[in-house]
Parts: C-alpha cells; structure tokens; sequence
C-alpha cells in the first residue's frame, strides 16, 4: 500500500517526515524501492515515527527494509541515544534477545553432499532438540547456568564444544561483559535451564545450503567461499530465557515511564534514561540474555560438526568445518560513531537488524579487519539467504547496520489459513529441498510466500550501500522447530 505524508528521498530510501506525527524529535527513513514500498504497512510506520519522539534519540530512527510491526520498535528498526539525555527500550531488542545467526564453512562440494543429505539432514534432528518446549540433554545446574550468562559461547568452548577459535568469528567474541546473574528472575532461570542447545519454534532453523553465486570474488576468498561450497546457517536466540527476561523488564520499564515522567505515543515503548538504576539492569540482564544465545548458538554448531562427521565417517580437518562468523539481530549495544564530524559513544538498538561494521573498525576480528564484518542475512527455506560485508557508508549513515533477514508479508495466522490442503514439505522436496520440522503448522507459518523476496530485501541495502553482497547460498535441507 501507499502511505501517505512519506517523501521518497531516492530509490532505496523513503523520508518519514518530522511533522508524520505529534512529538516527533527527528526524521525518519526506511529504506525500501518501489517494489518492496508497495507492500509497506502503516502500523510500522508509525512505528518508525513513534521511536522518534523518544528522548535524547540521535540522527533519524531508520527502518530496513526487511521491515514489519514488532512490539514498540518495529522489527528491522535501528535508533541510537545519547547516553546523558537517552534512554534504553527493550521494545527496541525484543523479546528473542539476541536471535542471531552464525554461518559455517566446509570443504565439501553440492555434489559430495547431495548422496547424503537426506541422512544428514535426519542426523541433525536427531541431534538438535528442535520445537516449542524441546529440552536439550545438556541440562544447567544453578552454578553452571550462572557461569554461562557471564561466559557466553566461552563457557560452550571451555566444556569442549567447540574450538576456542570459534570466539575470534563471533561478535563481541561470544560474550558482552558486564552481564549480572543475580538480577535474573527465578521463572526465567527455569524456562532456560533446559534449553541451552535447542533450535525452538517459529522461524528459527539450522539449514544445509550451498554457495551458488560469488559476487566479490576477493572477499569470498578471504571469507573462505568458492561456488559449489557446501555451507550451514544455525538461527536461533535465547530461547524461553531471553523472553522471560523481556517480560520482567518490560514490567519494571513500565514502572520507570512514570517515575521519570517520559511521555510516550505507544507504551510498548516503555523505556527509562541511559544513566538510571532501570536501565543498568535491564542492560545487565540482556547481556546475560545475550550471551545465553551466544552459547546456544555455540553448542548447536558443535552437534552440526558431529552430525558430519557422523554422516560423512571422516575427521573434522577432512571436512573442513570452520565458522565464518556469528551475528546478533537483537540487541543494543554501547558504540562509538562520528555524528556530525564527532565522535560520540552512543546506545544502538538494533532490533531485527545486523551489526555492519566497516573495514578497519577496532571491534572487528583481525582476520576481517581489511574487509570489512561478515554480515549474514537468512532467507525463508525455499529461496536463498546472502552473505555480505560492512562498508562506511553504512558506519556514516545507520550506525554499522543492515537489514537481518527477509521480513514477514503474512502473519503466522494468514500463513497457516493460505497452507491449508497443501503439503509444504512435499512442496519443498519438489524443489530438491529436504524439510524436517516437528508440526505441519510450522512449515505452513514459515512457507515462502510468508516473506518478502530476501534478493529485493538485499538489493535495496546493497544499492543504499549500507552493506555489499558477497555471495548468495541456497538451500538444500533445513530443520525446522
């Protein structure tokens, strides 16, 4: 639909002006072509306009165009605050905090894999405890639980799953300092006690793919890609845990609306200054919150190793499997950005958006330093998902992000009422693409057709310059929860 009272700006970007509504202390910009603006829905916009009436908010609340309603920012919404006068949302993280992806690399070919893919494939759910409620057999004890919000995947690696090198490819190393296990409520230590290594529900998958196009052949390179290159994508969060802890900071962040008297258009909003006892503990909690994915995410890619090499009766050197890189969608974060010519520690949200850093970029791994972060952008099961790199202009214009995946056209409850009488997983074997999921209700929520076109969603930032494509995988079989 068009919406009205927007101003496009040119083809990638769209202009939500000041004056779109009451309050609002900034611009805002979405950045989708003509394309993808035709199937824009008011409620995300106003969305977008309502996270630029909060305080101390710096630079326009901007919107990728993977972009969808959420609960208070809008899924693919990224703002940045001032840490004197801003505040911390976590309506702009989410409830699944730190949902991210973590992409692997292998020395084997399409043709090498295909012969056995379908006992691959079955290998990975037998090992990967996948579905709503699904426990995992590694189960937290209180101490143990506790080591793992402030360790992250160093803990998984520490236990031997996995390779301490797996830490130099991820984000903030697998960990953010200064998670406090104390402040974890008891309902969220036992949604997450049995949960450490599970894929969960919805849109969350661990996918064999294949790399079918190289766009940057030098990059690919560096990152270890060649055509044909057999590859493994693991997304998921923090499962129950993450969103026990959104739920108990949701409540206290109610609480410090009104003791701080902060005027807001939505209450899912609710938020409380940078530099206040609420905020301290929210961004305590969410870090512990972060780093459990972190190590979920850690530990599921050491059972991905062991189902190869299970399947494929060789060692770990032969298949050659090795992480490229580990990605947060969910999160907030303390950076340091030039705003108009000056340096200024901001807090980033990002909320369904990828962290996009620029060559050179002192967070960034020595072995990316030259080409910039690795940013992994996950399709829906039947089409593709993209591998690209971080560039400056992204650095000058969205903070260092871009968008985190295709983004929902459909909710899940149109999804389910357009699958019925059809077979989806019968549908995706007639493309050669092998299912596994535990209900017929996810598959039909997560069809195709409920996502926009990931190759418009990845044109749009790559012709913004938000981020630079690198290559494109396909997929040949996913696990689904």
């Amino acid at each position: 639909m068009t919406v009205e009272g927007l101003r496009r700006i040119d083809s990638s970007r769209l202009e939500v002006p000041q004056g779109f509504k009451p309050g609002m202390r900034t611009k805002g910009i979405i950045y989708l072509d003509e394309t993808l603006e035709k199937v824009l829905d008011i409620k995300s916009v106003n969305q977008v306009a309502n996270v630029a009436t909060l305080p101390g908010i710096v630079g326009p609340s901007l919107a990728m165009p993977d972009i969808h309603t959420g609960y208070g920012f809008t899924i693919g919404g990224v703002a940045a605050f001032d840490l004197r006068e801003g505040v911390v949302s976590p309506g702009g993280v989410g409830y699944d905090i730190n949902c991210g992806v973590r992409l692997l690399k292998t020395e084997l070919e399409k043709a090498e894999v295909l012969p056995r893919l379908t006992e691959l494939i079955e290998g990975f759910y037998r090992t990967i405890p996948t579905g709503v409620g699904s426990k995992s057999t590694l189960k937290l004890n209180a101490k143990e639980h506790r080591k793992v919000l402030v360790k992250g995947a160093q803990w998984v690696v520490e236990k031997g799953f996995g390779e301490a090198e797996d830490l130099d490819h991820s984000e903030s190393r697998g960990c953010m300092e200064g998670a406090d296990p104390g402040l974890i409520s008891k309902k969220a230590y036992e949604r997450g006690s049995a949960q450490l290594g599970t894929l969960g529900s919805g849109n969350h998958f661990t996918e064999v793919q294949y790399v079918d196009e190289v766009y940057d052949e030098q990059i690919a390179n560096a990152l270890g890609l060649f055509q044909g290159q057999v590859t493994v994508m693991i997304h998921t969060g923090s499962r129950g845990f993450g969103h026990q802890v959104c739920t108990d900071s949701l409540e206290t962040m109610q609480r410090a609306v009104r003791k701080y008297s902060i005027k807001l258009p939505d209450r899912e909003l609710a938020c409380a200054p940078f530099d206040s006892p609420e905020a301290r503990d929210y961004m305590a909690v969410m870090k512990a919150a972060a780093n459990f994915a972190w190590a979920n995410r850690q530990l599921i890619m050491h059972w991905v190793r062991e189902s190869f090499i299970r399947t494929f009766s060789a060692a770990p050197s032969a298949l050659g499997i090795s992480l490229i890189y580990d990605v947060a969608h969910n999160i907030a974060k303390v950076e340091e950005h030039v705003v108009k010519g000056q340096k200024r520690k901001l807090i980033v949200h990002r909320k369904g958006a990828t962290r996009a850093f620029a060559p050179g970029q002192p967070e960034l791994p020595d072995i990316y330093k030259n080409i910039g972060q690795p940013v992994i952008i996950p399709g829906d099961m039947g089409r593709a998902s993209f591998v690209m790199t971080g560039t400056e202009r992204g650095m000058e214009e969205s903070y260092g992000s871009t968008c985190h995946g295709a983004g929902r056209l459909l909710s899940r409850h149109q999804s389910i009422k357009m699958a019925r009488g059809r077979a989806i997983w019968r549908e995706m074997e007639d493309q050669g693409i092998i299912v596994r999921a535990t209900g017929r209700h996810t598959l039909a929520e997560e069809m195709p057709e409920a996502y926009k076109d990931i190759s418009n969603v990845v044109d749009v930032v790559h012709n913004a310059g938000l981020s630079k494509r690198v290559a494109r995988l396909r997929p040949l079989g996913v696990i689904k929860g």
